[in-house]
C-alpha cells in the first residue's frame, strides 16, 4: 500500500518551523556536497531564511566571486 498525499503548507508554529528549516537546510547542503562529489560537477547553493540569514555552498572558488555579488 502505498504512502497518502500530505499537503505542503505553513507550518504555524515558529519554534517548529526554526527547527525544520536547520534539519532541511543541513540535508540540503549535504546533498549539494554529494551531487558535486559524486558527479564532478561545480555546484552553488543559496539559502535565505525567514529572518534574512544568508546559507551558502560552493563546491570550488569559482561561485566564491559570486556570493559576494548576493551578499
Amino acid at each position: 500500500m502505498g504512502r497518502g498525499k500530505i499537503v505542503i503548507r505553513r507550518i504555524d508554529n515558529s519554534t517548529s518551523r526554526q527547527v525544520t528549516f536547520s534539519k532541511r537546510r543541513n540535508g540540503l547542503l549535504k546533498k549539494a556536497k554529494e551531487l558535486s562529489i559524486l558527479c564532478d560537477a561545480e555546484v552553488g547553493l543559496i539559502i535565505f531564511s525567514s529572518t534574512g540569514r544568508l546559507y551558502d555552498y560552493a563546491s570550488s572558488s569559482f561561485f566564491f566571486p559570486f556570493l559576494f555579488l548576493v551578499k
